[in-house]
């Protein structure tokens, strides 16, 4: 699991770059790799972060309930 973690986590990353992008410059993802190429990255994109949404907690060394690894 620890590697989808990191996928969905890179896509996320991926995902707000582009978003950053969209508001800075008006262009993102859709412009760099064609439309339906992007329209890939979107869905994989929403996928992560609905992924990250329900598993972020009990996944993340930061978020441990007992604290311990907190930063």
């Amino acid at each position: 699991m620890k590697a989808v973690h990191n996928i969905a986590f890179i896509l996320l990353i991926i995902g707000g770059l582009n978003w950053l992008l969209v508001g800075l410059a008006d262009w993102g993802v859709a412009d760099l790799v064609g439309m339906s190429t992007a329209k890939v990255i979107y869905v994989l994109v929403g996928l992560s972060a609905l992924y990250l949404i329900f598993t972020h907690k009990k996944d993340c060394k930061c978020c441990d309930k007992s604290g311990s690894n907190a930063m």
